[in-house]
């Protein structure tokens, strides 16, 4: 894999083979959303109901799943891959982003349109990582990149329990500006939703069983989401060419727990397609490596996962990844990723051995 392809270069072949009803919403998707609103009201009275911290406990991971699995079909919803109606997206797209703590009609402008239109470029992506060259720029950054490999990747996961939730806010700051005067009253006002839902929840739960009822599934559903997120592009090269096959990642698991997360993480097809509903995913998926095998990304989602905490968050280049502390470089996806981690694992354990050698000697 060199050089890069527009995204027009991929849906123009792919729409001659596939079917047309492919690029229809899917309205019965939509039953989803009664389903975990349900789901989250049941765990949330047990919550209540029992005294049991460790069935509080147990439960708040039944409602943490129905909290990301609202956020998955959220996304879904705001690109039109359920309904083509525009009130009834923008409610059903707020509804299932309270847990969040994110305004639909601010997703629709970060996400669909800014994410979506340039993505993994250097500058314009709002959701892409930074480069050497920004960060030798920013004292805080200096710092960071100054402490060890192992502490800022603990430091990355770590983030995962918020990180969704608090980027939206960043967002929120960014884009307002961009908004019309009329369009921003929209925007605040499903801003500050979020948190007059969940405040009145505190006032009827009280402060233990709010803990359990929404803090905890918040963090789980947050770092859930993240670990697709972060994997979706991270481990890719910079693009300044819209080239999904390039600068996306499909994480794969087993095929219970992709129909479980709505399918999120096929992301190269979501990104040839946006508006495909993931019941489609699977097949579009095979027929992108019939067409083009050598450019297809895809992973496992927990060796995704290793991979993004073995290599830094350092673009050097449109290509490669750089640790600051060493100057070492990590290739990206289809440039020299994965190899390149394994070869510098064989590297330490070949000096680990040799050091080994030495002291017996000595």
């Amino acid at each position: 894999m060199t050089e890069e392809q527009h995204l027009r270069e991929y849906t123009k072949a792919l729409k001659a083979i596939l079917p047309k009803h492919f690029f229809e919403p899917v309205p019965a998707r939509m039953m989803y959303l009664p389903i975990f609103v349900g789901l989250f009201v049941v765990c949330a009275w047990g919550i209540v109901a029992t005294p049991l911290v460790l069935l509080k406990l147990l439960l708040s991971f039944g409602a943490g799943y129905a909290f990301v699995g609202m956020g998955f079909l959220a996304h879904e919803i705001l690109h039109g891959a359920v309904t083509k109606n525009p009130l009834v997206r923008s409610i059903a797209g707020t509804i299932a982003f309270l847990p969040l703590l994110v305004g639909a009609r601010l997703w629709r402008k970060w996400h669909n349109v800014e994410h979506h239109g340039h993505t993994q470029h250097p500058h314009d992506d709002p959701d892409a990582m930074g480069t050497l060259e920004v960060a030798q720029q920013k004292p805080i950054f200096q710092w960071f990149f100054r402490q060890a490999p192992a502490f800022r990747s603990l430091f990355l996961f770590s983030s995962f329990t918020f990180w969704f939730s608090f980027h939206a806010h960043m967002m929120l700051r960014r884009f307002l500006p961009e908004f019309k005067p009329h369009e921003r009253r929209v925007v605040i006002f499903q801003a500050i939703l979020p948190y007059l839902v969940w405040l009145g929840v505190l006032l009827l739960v009280g402060p233990l069983n709010f803990l359990f009822v929404f803090v905890l599934p918040w963090v789980i559903a947050n770092f859930i989401a993240m670990s697709f997120i972060a994997t979706n592009h991270l481990l890719n090269p910079v693009t300044e060419t819209n080239d999904p096959l390039m600068n996306s990642l499909t994480v794969r698991n087993p095929r219970w727990l992709e129909w479980l997360t709505l399918g999120f993480g096929l992301h190269v097809e979501h990104h040839i397609f946006p508006v495909l509903s993931p019941k489609y995913a699977h097949i579009v998926a095979a027929k992108i490596k019939e067409l083009w095998p050598q450019r297809y990304n895809e992973l496992p989602h927990w060796k995704a996962l290793y991979y993004l905490w073995k290599t830094p968050r350092l673009y050097r280049d449109h290509r490669n990844l750089i640790e600051p502390t060493s100057g070492k470089v990590f290739g990206t996806m289809g440039f020299g990723l994965p190899e390149r981690v394994q070869q510098h694992k064989r590297a330490r354990i070949n000096a680990r051995a040799v050091g080994k050698k030495r002291r017996r000697s000595s």
